[in-house]
C-alpha cells in the first residue's frame, strides 16, 4: 500500500538546518535537567503513595491544604477515573497509620463527600536505587544489542548512526519530561517504571523504523552508482516515505486515543510514546541516515553492505 507515491523531497538538503534545530532542543534539556531536574516517581525515589477516590467533585487545592495541616505533605494530582487523586508522601512507618491519619483528616473536613482509600504502596529507599539502577542496566542493555545487531546486518557505521539517533529520541523526550515535569496536575510527567518501558518502546520504535530505511539504501546501493551516495540517500528515504507515514500515523492514532480517553493513571506513559513516534519518525528521516551519509562524505571510504 502506498499512501504517497513518486515523491522526490530533498530531504538531506535540510540535514544540516534539523542538526540545528535537535541540538537546539537537546540543550535546552541539558539546562532544565542540570537546574530543574526530573520528578521521580516513588520507583525511583521511595516513599508511599496513596490512592483516594470521592463521591463528589472536590478542589485538589483543597485536599492538598487538608492534608498538609494533617501533616502529610507531598505531590497531590489526579489520577485514574474522576474524582480519583494520587498522592505521593515521604512518609515512613505503619501504613495503616498513614491511612487513618489521610481518612480522618478528609473526613472531618469533608464530612458531605465520602471517600475511600483504593490503595497504599510503600517503596523503601534501597529498593528505588535498586530499581533505578535495573532500568538503567536495562537501557544500556538495548542501546549494547541494538549496536550489535545494527552492525552485524549492515556495518559500523550504519549501528552508530542507529544508536545516535535513539539517544537523540530518548533524549529529547528525557528533556521535555524535565521540562515540563511537575508543571501540570492532569499530567506530572514523574520518571517511573512506566516511563523506562515507554523509552525501551521508543528504542525498538526507532530503530525498526531506521532498519527499513537502512534496507532500501542497500538495495539501492547494489543496483545504482555507489560513488553518488546522496542521490541514493535521497531516492531510499523517499521510496519508504509512505511506509514510514502510514506505520506512524496508525500508531499516532491509538496512542493518541489512549492519552486522551484512558486517563491520567498512564496520561505520563502515553505522552512519552506520542513524543517518541515523533521524534522518532522525524530521526529516521533527518538524523540516522544523514549522519551516515556525512560520515561517509567525509571518510570518503565505500560503504560496504552485509547480508540481504
Amino acid at each position: 500500500m502506498h499512501l504517497i507515491k513518486n515523491t522526490s523531497i530533498d530531504f538531506l538538503k535540510y540535514r544540516k538546518i534539523a542538526y540545528v534545530i535537535s541540538l537546539t532542543i537537546m540543550f535546552a534539556g541539558v539546562l532544565s535537567l542540570v537546574f530543574r531536574g526530573l520528578n521521580f516517581g516513588i520507583d525511583f525515589k521511595g516513599g508511599t503513595e496513596v490512592v483516594l477516590r470521592f463521591q463528589n467533585d472536590f478542589e485538589v487545592r483543597d485536599v492538598r491544604a487538608i492534608l498538609k495541616e494533617a501533616g502529610v505533605e507531598g505531590a497531590i494530582k489526579s489520577y485514574g477515573a474522576d474524582r480519583s487523586l494520587l498522592v505521593q508522601t515521604a512518609f515512613e512507618g505503619d501504613l495503616n497509620q498513614l491511612r487513618a491519619l489521610v481518612s480522618n483528616a478528609l473526613d472531618d473536613r469533608f464530612p458531605d463527600n465520602p471517600h475511600t482509600v483504593l490503595r497504599v504502596d510503600s517503596v523503601g529507599p534501597s529498593i528505588a536505587s535498586d530499581l533505578k539502577w535495573a532500568a538503567l542496566k536495562a537501557l544500556l542493555g538495548a542501546v549494547i544489542a541494538i549496536l550489535l545487531y545494527v552492525g552485524i546486518r549492515f556495518e559500523f557505521r550504519f549501528a552508530a548512526a542507529s544508536v545516535v539517533a535513539i539517544f537523540h529520541d530518548v533524549f529529547i523526550v528525557l528533556g521535555i519530561f524535565s521540562i515540563f515535569g511537575g508543571i501540570f496536575d492532569f499530567m506530572p510527567l514523574d520518571i517511573n517504571q512506566g516511563i523506562i518501558a515507554a523509552f525501551l518502546t521508543i528504542a525498538g520504535y526507532s530503530i525498526n523504523d531506521t532498519v527499513v530505511v537502512y534496507d532500501r539504501i542497500r538495495e539501492n546501493i547494489r543496483s545504482g552508482k555507489p560513488a553518488d551516495y546522496t542521490t541514493i540517500f535521497n531516492k531510499s528515504l523517499n521510496q519508504t516515505l509512505s511506509r514510514t507515514v502510514i506505520t506512524s500515523g496508525t500508531t499516532l492514532v491509538v496512542v493518541l486515543v489512549l492519552f486522551v480517553f484512558a486517563g491520567p493513571a498512564i496520561r505520563g506513559f502515553t505522552f512519552a510514546i506520542l513524543l517518541g513516534i515523533i521524534v522518532g519518525t522525524y530521526s529516521s528521516l533527518f538524523i540516522a541516515a544523514p549522519v551516515v551519509l556525512d560520515w561517509q562524505l567525509k571518510t570518503r571510504r565505500p560503504i560496504k553492505l552485509r547480508g540481504g
